[in-house]
């Protein structure tokens, strides 16, 4: 928009908003309020939704497949039954809506709801779920709400993927009706105007829309449903809007909402009504008094509209000032919009599954650089441009499919020199793919362990400059992002290295994200075992703390080129290698932990501050643990170094494992060793003795 447009449409914006302004009213039978554009001010949030530039987007902007829901809430509760007169509100509202795929992307899936609800703290499951249910729980939220579908989903008896229904405490929709018999492709980006009227006395409520840019309320409905909604409404309830999607670039978006209620009735007070006889009647359309002194409110209208006159054209011209001076101010801001959006064009890109079929030789064995949870990792060389890349390909499974989701629509947001840089993804065939750039050195796993040939390169220098990138860019994760990213899956096959073996952290297929300063969620333990905090395997709270602890435990593999837990040669005794080194600590022998093919070609007091760093991140208690920023901090000799106990401190739990560590451990090893030659057939990234414990 150039500066002349820009400042022809802020005239009509704020002309509109002067004389038009928003308004909410109400009274103990009734609510009405109109928002031409939304705002926090009447609005709660929850969930993925996000206000901008006066518009609410229900779920993330991310460009890339991603799972969410969000749920935005008028915050006042609206009267909808008085139980003493036995009356129910009849209701209209008109909202705008938009259901938009990124240019060029055709992924639909899963649409938006307009609801009444008793609470206004419920948010729903992503997918089919609209955001309105819980997945595993599909009977505790209740609600009375319209359903605008953009996915087929046989489960809940959806007859096509552009319908609306009306749905009550159930996603089994009680009516429906096919939105394409009007003209009307709900994710086709076009704006769309609802109008939702329900009359109680007539026990109906109608469904209007239109993608006219008239916006007139069309004559007939797309839905007309008979039913006595009284039987559903709580004394007061909630509005809002929800939506979700799940593997979809389908962004909900809603731009404007006005909505009114009428017809509750009141018990009148008995004063100065000696029968006590009350009226029990409600007009549809209830009458306009006409006052009695017409004659003299119109002389002073007329003394009004003079006043007007002469003091309009003053206003008007100060207003055009005020235009002048934020129209230049949004000019600026609009240039590094553009700048913005030139750097999100050069970001991860569709790739087609052809092109990664044939990069990848038809995903050959012989091209399988790696393995994971979320599936296995191949080199690709793209024919075209002779560049090389990582494709990493999902298993064919519910867990691979939310494991994928979850990486690509967080590390699609993030920007750090130490990431492995995404370049891509696909979603085609069934398939699951996501490109990244590839990483000539591997892992640190595969570095210190697995090629003998590779370990001799690994000199000192980069070994701490290996702990310096990671916590950097832990540091981002934890402190730096707009929401808290925890990685729970931090250890040496994740971290990759460059041709220049700086740190690059990847895999985040078991990240999640969360508010700062929020209350971790308990969930099923995932990650592996040896870099588990032990708060984390015994209550299931994963935290930026137990991200530290990993931290150390990798820091003291680099350190030490020893696994977190291996057995101890010659015999069946298992070494944790936090214990050993902390041992080491206790001794005054600290530096006796380095490794030793690095034929003493270190700096003391380097090795020295990294295994203290190592211990003090590694601390049983995770409140004595510091951030990451903190060990960023010291790592660069900007702040002074922890003081670490010479003896290990211990923690005790109320409740114990099921099955003990070293129980788990002696077991995974027995598995292990029996098909060891097939896992070193493959180059695994995950080597035993390791165990993955996946939530």
């Amino acid at each position: 928009m150039n500066s002349r447009n820009h400042l022809a449409f802020l005239l009509i914006f704020f002309t509109t908003i002067i004389f038009h302004p928003y308004t909410t009213s109400s009274s103990s039978s009734s609510t009405t309020f109109h928002f031409p554009t939304l705002s926090l001010q009447n609005l709660s949030l929850l969930g993925d939704s996000y206000l901008r530039n006066g518009v609410v987007g229900l779920t993330r902007d991310t460009g890339v497949p991603s799972s969410s829901s969000g749920t935005v809430i008028f915050t006042s509760p609206i009267t909808f039954l008085n139980p003493t007169t036995n009356s129910t509100a009849s209701f209209s509202t008109k909202f705008t809506f938009s259901i938009q795929n990124p240019k060029g992307i055709s992924s639909s899936g899963d649409g938006i709801s307009f609801f009444l609800s008793p609470n206004n703290h419920s948010l729903g499951s992503p997918g089919g779920f609209l955001g309105l249910v819980n997945s595993t729980q599909l009977t505790k939220n209740k609600f009375i709400a319209i359903e605008f579908d953009t996915r087929l989903d046989t489960h809940f008896n959806d007859p096509n993927d552009n319908h609306v229904g009306l749905d009550i405490n159930s996603l089994n929709s009680i009516k429906t009706a096919d939105c394409s018999l009007i003209g009307i492709d709900l994710k086709s980006g076009s704006y769309i105007t609802a109008w939702i009227d329900y009359w109680h006395d007539g026990n109906n409520l109608k469904v209007f829309l239109s993608e006219s840019e008239s916006n007139k309320k069309p004559i007939y409905p797309i839905l007309d449903v008979d039913i006595d909604l009284s039987l559903y409404f709580q004394e007061v309830m909630y509005l809002g809007f929800s939506g979700s999607t799940e593997g979809s670039t389908e962004k909900h978006f809603v731009t404007n909402w006005s909505f009114t209620s009428f017809g509750i009735r009141h018990p009148k007070p008995r004063i100065g009504n000696p029968h006590n006889v009350s009226d029990d009647t409600v007009a549809k359309n209830p009458a306009i008094e006409v006052p009695n002194n017409v004659g003299d409110r119109n002389k002073k209208h007329k003394k009004i509209g003079l006043a007007v006159g002469v003091l309009g054209p003053v206003f008007f011209c100060s207003v055009l000032v005020v235009f002048g001076y934020v129209s230049v101010k949004k000019w600026r801001e609009s240039k590094m919009d553009m700048n913005i959006q030139a750097e999100l064009l050069t970001g991860p890109k569709q790739f087609s599954y052809k092109e990664l079929k044939v990069a990848t030789n038809g995903f050959h064995s012989g091209r399988i650089i790696g393995h994971g949870a979320f599936g296995s990792v191949y080199k690709a060389v793209f024919v075209s441009s002779g560049a090389t890349a990582a494709v990493k390909r999902s298993k064919h499974s519910h867990e691979g499919k939310t494991e994928f989701l979850a990486e690509l629509s967080i590390i699609a947001c993030l920007r750090h020199k130490n990431l492995v840089p995404l370049q891509g993804w696909c979603v085609e065939k069934g398939e699951l793919l996501l490109v990244y750039e590839y990483m000539p050195y591997g892992s640190v796993d595969k570095v210190l362990y697995q090629e003998s040939g590779h370990w001799g390169f690994l000199k000192w220098n980069h070994r701490y400059n290996i702990a310096v990138g990671l916590a950097s860019v832990l540091a981002y994760l934890h402190q730096e992002c707009e929401q808290q990213v925890i990685h729970r899956d931090i250890k040496a096959s994740n971290v990759m290295l460059d041709a220049n073996f700086n740190a690059r952290l990847g895999d985040f297929g078991l990240a999640r994200i969360m508010d700062h300063d929020k209350s971790p969620v308990s969930t099923l333990t995932a990650g592996t075992m040896g870099y588990l905090a032990p708060e984390y395997l015994q209550y299931g709270k994963a935290t930026d703390k137990t991200d530290v602890f990993s931290y150390g435990v990798v820091v003291l593999e680099l350190c030490c080129g020893r696994r977190p837990i291996e057995r101890e040669p010659g015999g069946h005794k298992m070494i944790n290698l936090v214990d050993w080194v902390w041992e080491l600590h206790s001794k005054g022998a600290i530096c006796d932990a380095v490794d030793k093919r690095l034929n003493k070609e270190f700096d003391p007091d380097e090795v020295r501050k990294l295994l203290l760093v190592g211990l003090s991140c590694a601390n049983p208690d995770s409140e004595k643990r510091p951030s990451m920023r903190r060990v960023l901090q010291i790592l660069n000799n900007e702040s002074d170094e922890i003081a670490v106990p010479k003896m290990k401190p211990t923690l005790s739990f109320s409740n114990s494992l099921p099955l003990s560590i070293e129980d788990i451990i002696v077991s995974s090893l027995d598995d292990d060793e029996e098909d060891a030659s097939a896992k070193a057939s493959t180059n695994a990234n995950l080597t035993v003795p390791v165990i993955r414990i996946d939530g």
